[in-house]
């Protein structure tokens, strides 16, 4: 399970200014429901001021308390003060967010910026950059993966995937985002392309001497993996995890690298 703040909670339980603002003068729409979630954001702007917000979104309990609080903290404050606020801004706000969940966070400053943009009459970035597409599976552009790895001081892909989902689906941007990593954090970072490489070796000995062998094709999902160590979340009888984990253990140790340990862990 997750762990979240006491604030997470209670936006989240308790959420503010959610649904439509009939009178808003700036909208700005993110994400998309067939990537998992989608945030639109309603602001009501007087004199350079915003003077009321409000949200509706489609997403997890960090992206109905990331938006909620969004809304909070951006009411009053003037237009070219919200241009500042980054999805940081709004983790703090919040008392923090689980890393897997920082996206939520991102999802809430790129709706603001798209309301912002609305307002003074801005085409949506994604029309002006959409060559840029790094990440097709949600749509994500090198841009946004720029800005939080430069927000949020993000060093792995893992942590790229985390805080923007980009990487997350079919896995054939990695060596994009990667490339940007090298590019923004220069060679003293560890070079991630082994670790794509492993990955992509796990995935290959698991799907053809593992994974024929279960009762449905996602009962073994990989999480992580950090050195020699496979972290993996099992969707199997309690009574069958053991033998699995030691049935995966043994075929990896054997198809990619004799040190590999694998770990379940508990979501």
């Amino acid at each position: 399970m997750w762990e979240y703040t006491d604030k997470v909670k209670e936006y989240f339980v308790n959420p503010r200014n959610i649904g439509a603002l009939q009178d808003a003068n700036a909208i700005g729409e993110v994400g998309s429901l067939s990537c998992g979630d989608a945030l639109k954001l309603y602001l009501k702007i007087e004199d350079g001021v915003i003077v009321d917000a409000s949200f509706e979104t489609f997403g997890c309990a960090s992206a109905i308390a990331s938006s909620s609080a969004l809304t909070e903290m951006i009411k009053g404050m003037k237009v070219e003060d919200a241009e500042k606020v980054t999805n940081q801004d709004i983790a703090t706000f919040l008392g923090g967010l689980p890393k897997e969940k920082l996206h939520c966070s991102v999802m809430g400053a790129e709706a603001l910026e798209a309301a912002i943009r609305n307002y003074k009459g801005l085409p949506p970035i994604e029309h002006e950059e959409e060559g840029k597409i790094i990440c097709y599976c949600f749509n994500v552009s090198e841009e946004t993966i720029r800005k939080a790895i430069e927000v949020n001081n993000l060093q792995t892909l893992e942590d790229v995937i985390q805080a923007t989902k980009a990487g997350g689906g079919c896995k054939g941007c990695h060596d994009s985002i990667i490339d940007i990593l090298d590019d923004m954090n220069g060679n003293g970072r560890v070079d991630q392309r082994n670790a794509v490489q492993t990955m992509q070796k796990i995935m290959m000995a698991m799907y053809k001497g593992f994974i024929q062998s279960l009762p449905r094709q996602d009962a073994v999902e990989i999480l992580s993996v950090e050195g020699n160590i496979v972290r993996v979340n099992i969707h199997l009888p309690k009574e069958k995890k053991a033998d699995a984990l030691r049935e995966l253990e043994a075929l990896l140790q054997k198809e990619v690298d004799s040190n590999i340990v694998v770990k379940e862990v508990l979501l």
